[in-house]
């Protein structure tokens, strides 16, 4: 394996997962609106950041061990599809959980390859 495929599976899961906490964070901004008690809004605001915190521990965890990211990762984008069925359209559903899955199953192919990952050419 070259050493920028090598680069490539290490970092493109952990830059994904932290590009979609940025996404899923916008969503918070939702409790702006209106005219609410300070104390509302950040009591809110830490409600609808609950999902972001999830996906940042997970990487935290996965950054060490990338099976267990993996079967995180994976996890929640079942989770996310079973707790939302019959909600959304089909469309949302790939929207949240399919960055999910794919950051879990790129957390997988790591994971499988690791000694070529950290050994050299």
């Amino acid at each position: 394996m070259t050493s920028a495929a090598r680069r490539w599976l290490f970092w493109t899961p952990r830059v994904l997962t932290i590009l979609f906490a940025g996404f899923i964070s916008i969503f918070a901004m939702d409790v702006f609106e209106g005219h609410h008690p300070l104390g509302q809004v950040l009591l809110a605001l830490a409600m609808h950041l609950i999902p972001t915190g999830v996906v940042l521990v997970s990487l935290a965890i996965a950054w060490r061990w990338e099976w267990v990211g993996a079967v995180l990762y994976a996890g929640l984008g079942v989770v996310y599809v079973v707790w939302a069925w019959g909600r959304f359209s089909w469309d949302v559903y790939a929207l949240i959980a399919g960055p999910l899955l794919l950051v879990g199953l790129l957390f997988l192919v790591g994971w499988r390859y690791r000694s070529e990952l950290r050994g050299g050419d």
